[in-house]
């Protein structure tokens, strides 16, 4: 599978814009500023149904202009799909695959796999434990309906239990028979969720380990490592044992919503004594497990999107990286960079197709090919 054609129309910067794309490999080079980031930004849509950089569809817009289309045609097999998706200001997205509209965005999730790589992945590393639980419960949730419903359900229990919660801090009253239901039934889908992350962890695990390797050539040793408190104490009993503490502190305090995973350099956590090349070259390697587990579940390749990804990483990381990212176990990749010399001389290294465009503002160029 492959974005053959992608077309904007009054789409962030861009009031126009048609581009034929490589099967293979496409660069875009230019200055920080000129739209480069927006041409990704638009394929992710068509796989997600959104921006990856705001939930809010109006601000993508062009400045003074009222709506936004983004439409994409693909090669699948011998097939071909095309992707629209239009959002006019004041009225609902539109989606539409073969020109047939979906009743629900959700319908369309997974069906045009897709793995981003971009400078705001750092949240997974210095933010909160809820940016990793929401790394893992999304790339779960595209491929296991059953979990993502559980974890709806897990979800909604919760709110209900610490709105109980709340309310005996205000009335020093509580019906513990209905705390009773509720636990049981965070156990009942908790304990499923808890089972289905620790597998995802444990497969993802030594292909992260290996990529890492390979960008960093054996310099450095990390982990990666699932902390939950399920996974030494019964559920139901945590539950139980913690209920006077949860009644003092006016919430949950045990459950598969404290869950995190731990980002390990050596025996340190790699938040704490990770150089920003490290942090750096640990997401890449992070994003290419990903990448190889959703191929393993959907049974061809996602797209890969690169986005301003070798800032701050030496000659030797960026090479290995763009190396191992040409090899044929990787399909379809979109690269944006500052450095068209930087993105040259490396991809004039390898064999194969690759498409390089220059990014002026609100113009593409395409500057360079090979076939």
């Amino acid at each position: 599978m492959f974005l053959q054609h992608l077309s904007l129309v009054n789409f962030k910067n861009y009031g126009g814009l048609e581009v034929e794309l490589s099967s293979k490999i496409n660069c875009f080079t230019g200055n920080n500023g000129v739209g480069k980031t927006n041409i990704l930004d638009a394929i992710y849509y068509l796989s997600f149904c959104k921006s990856f950089l705001s939930n809010n569809d109006a601000v993508n817009i062009k400045h003074g202009d009222a709506l936004f289309v983004v439409e994409g045609r693909y090669q699948v097999n011998d097939s071909q799909e095309l992707i629209y998706c239009g959002f006019e200001t004041g009225k609902r997205k539109r989606f539409k695959r073969n020109k047939k509209e979906y009743e629900k965005l959700a319908d369309h999730i997974g069906l045009i796999p897709l793995v981003m790589i971009s400078p705001y992945d750092i949240n997974l590393i210095t933010g909160g434990s809820d940016e990793r639980r929401k790394f893992v419960d999304g790339i779960i949730s595209q491929f296991d309906r059953e979990y993502l419903f559980d974890l709806q359900r897990y979800n909604r229990v919760l709110a209900q239990r610490n709105f109980l919660l709340k309310q005996y801090g205000k009335t020093g009253y509580i019906d513990d028979s209905v705390l009773d239901i509720y636990d049981e039934e965070l156990v009942e889908t908790g304990q499923q969720i808890h089972i289905k992350r620790e597998d995802f962890v444990s497969r993802m695990k030594p292909v992260f380990q290996q990529y890492f390797t390979h960008i960093s050539k054996g310099r450095e040793t990390v982990s990666l490592i699932y902390n939950s408190g399920l996974s030494n104490q019964n559920f139901r009993e945590q539950l139980q044992s913690s209920r006077d503490k949860d009644k003092q502190a006016r919430f949950s305090t045990v459950g598969i919503h404290k869950d995190d995973l731990d980002f390990m350099l050596g025996d340190f956590a790699m938040r704490r004594l990770g150089s920003q090349g490290q942090q750096k070259s640990y997401l890449v390697a992070l994003k290419l497990a990903q990448f190889e587990f959703i191929y393993q579940q959907c049974g061809f390749k996602p797209l890969l999107l690169l986005d301003d990804v070798f800032d701050k990483l030496d000659s030797d990381r960026v090479e290995q990286i763009i190396m191992l990212v040409a090899q044929n176990n990787f399909g379809q990749i979109f690269i944006t960079d500052t450095n068209p010399q930087r993105i040259h001389q490396v991809l004039s290294q390898i064999e194969g197709e690759y498409y390089h465009y220059h990014v002026s503002p609100n113009q593409l160029e395409r500057v360079y090919e090979t076939i």
